[in-house]
């Protein structure tokens, strides 16, 4: 439970700071952007597989570019469902999940090495 809601904060971190950063995308609410991170994760674990295997000839055929276009539109899908959430066009979703994918691992790397530097303290 602990791990699902630190993956949850960390999502919300990460599209707030490319809600902040980047044009084209805006976050009303805090519970627009807590909805948004859950339906994120959600999404990410039911439907962009099936999206993946779906459209396999076009992964293959662009050497795997294709899955940006995959998390774009599942971003851009989360952005008709979520008040509060709004997405400017598909192009704008297809750079902000790039760019929610970079601000995450990032917390996710810094968030592991202070759990790391806490545990071999003596």
């Amino acid at each position: 439970m602990g791990n699902t809601l630190l993956r949850l904060l960390i999502t919300s971190i990460a599209v707030l700071l490319v809600a902040k950063l980047m044009p084209g995308i805006e976050v009303s609410s805090g519970w627009a952007l807590i909805f948004t991170a859950i339906l994120l994760g959600v999404f990410n674990a039911i439907l962009r597989p099936i999206m993946i295997i779906l459209t396999l000839p076009a992964t293959l055929l662009t050497f795997g570019l294709f899955i940006f276009i995959i998390n774009g539109a599942i971003l851009y899908l989360i952005a008709y469902f979520v008040d509060g959430f709004e997405i400017s066009g598909l192009f704008a979703a297809v750079i902000a999940s790039i760019l929610i994918s970079i601000v995450s691992g990032i917390v996710n790397w810094l968030a592991k090495g202070q759990s790391r530097d806490k545990q071999y303290k003596y």
